[in-house]
């Protein structure tokens, strides 16, 4: 029977493996019966030099697998890193689970990119070794993986929902959570089923791959929640020497994930969409504090200094692009502020604490100003879909042309379309204006015509 932590390393069996085997003063010597586990469950592995020989280098691992993966696509070799999804090592892995997490939460928080990819790349080895498992194995660790799991209510899919990857149709309710299982199915609504057999309605109604969705997009947000837990109890338990040693390693591998060249740019309020300009005129009261904090906020520090995120799909802080912080105090928060101001009543007159939300939204807390000692306490927010723009603002939401593109659902890609829209203008002007001169100054051809 394949360890339900191999899937969810959070579950009771889980803690319990740690609990037994987890200690952090051996974590750094070599593991005998781990280089065997990963050599039974691999074979001959073509770089030995890859083969994992204790629970930090299993650590790593699992993290530079998916970094390697989804930045380095033509480098990357799964065949080096295969015994990641046999279920040979999932003693070792659950440990290594721990230890990766501790230290990202311990180091670098909640909030910041090391805990973002560090969640990724556990959505990753959950898909793979889902797929790796026989499907009598898969639906058996699924099956239990879900009776391991609090009730899972809709609402909590939001992110799933806003990405498309599911639709609230496909789901199956029961007073707001989501009917998962074949048994909780037969229990409320076998009796309801007529001329049908129940359990060929439930396969029919209820598809494995929204099951492993939703599973693994529960164990995700559960992770991110143990990384918040874990950081705030940090500041009252000195940290294991070796969880502080794994931090540096962490960085060194995520350096792979920053070699994407990334510019901030100069903001160019022609290429604004509608609702941010109308935000920028001033809002009235009934709209004011969501449309500055929540919408302008993450428009304007994007598109100043990372406009590609959606693109790009790769994590940041402020200060990776903004170093001093220069750009964000004396360019952005400005901008947010002349808002805020222009609002009916003038937002900061009316409701103070909003300029402490706005410093909290950029990813720096909640304090009067960022400060790059408070960076990671809180989430730097993208801005929202033009669908929630339209159900939350919709007195701000004027769409013109560009606002019905392909592919712009989002005010940073109708930045993005309208930039190049106005680039590509300008240089066809200045092309005819271009051929008109040299058509003007050559007498010769004008008289031939």
């Amino acid at each position: 029977m394949v360890l339900l932590s191999f899937i969810n390393p959070l579950s009771d069996e889980g803690k319990q493996i740690v609990r037994e085997n987890g200690s952090l003063n051996s974590v750094n010597e070599d593991n005998g019966d781990l280089i065997y586990a990963v050599e039974r469950s691999s074979g001959q592995l073509d770089d030995i030099d890859n083969i994992p020989t204790n629970l930090i280098d299993l650590s790593l691992k699992r993290l530079e697998c998916y970094v390697k993966k989804t930045y380095s696509p033509k480098e990357f070799d799964l065949n080096q890193y295969k015994y990641l999804f046999d279920k040979k090592i999932a003693k070792f892995d659950v440990i290594s689970f721990y230890i990766l997490a501790q230290a990202i939460a311990i180091k670098f928080g909640p909030a910041s990119r090391e805990s973002k990819e560090f969640v990724e790349s556990q959505g990753f080895l959950i898909e793979r070794r889902l797929f790796n498992l026989s499907n009598r194995e898969s639906e058996e660790i699924i099956q239990r993986t879900i009776d391991s799991l609090d009730e899972v209510k809709w609402t909590h899919l939001s992110d799933l929902f806003s990405s498309k990857k599911l639709n609230l149709q496909e789901l199956v309710l029961n007073n707001g959570n989501i009917i998962l299982s074949e048994d909780e199915f037969m229990e409320i609504f076998g009796n309801k089923i007529k001329n049908r057999d129940p359990a060929t309605v439930f396969k029919a109604v209820i598809q494995k791959e929204t099951t492993e969705l939703i599973v693994k997009s529960v164990i995700k947000q559960n992770i991110d929640d143990y990384i918040k837990e874990v950081s705030k109890n940090s500041s009252i338990i000195d940290p294991h020497p070796s969880l502080i040693n794994i931090a540096d390693k962490i960085s060194k591998i995520l350096k792979v994930g920053t070699n994407i060249e990334i510019k901030a740019s100069t903001l160019e309020q022609d290429a604004f969409p509608p609702c941010i300009k109308n935000t920028i005129s001033g809002v009235g009261s009934g709209n004011r504090n969501d449309a500055i904090v929540l919408l302008l906020t993450s428009f304007l520090s994007y598109a100043r200094l990372y406009p590609s995120i959606f693109k790009n799909k790769d994590f940041r802080k402020v200060s990776d692009l903004d170093a001093d912080l220069k750009i964000t105090i004396n360019e952005i928060l400005p901008l947010i502020y002349d808002a805020a101001n222009r609002c009916n009543p003038p937002l900061f007159e009316d409701d103070p604490q909003e300029k402490l939300n706005i410093t909290a939204k950029l990813g720096f807390g909640v304090y009067e100003i960022p400060e790059m000692k408070h960076e990671g306490e809180s989430k730097w927010y993208t801005p929202m879909s033009c669908d929630k723009i339209k159900i939350h603002l919709s007195s701000l939401c004027k769409p013109d042309a560009t606002c019905k593109k392909d592919n712009v659902n989002n005010p940073l890609s109708y930045y993005n379309r309208k930039q190049w829209e106005l680039k590509k203008r300008a240089n066809s002007n200045n092309s005819n204006n271009s051929n008109n001169s040299n058509n003007s100054n050559n007498p010769a051809k004008n008289n031939s015509r």
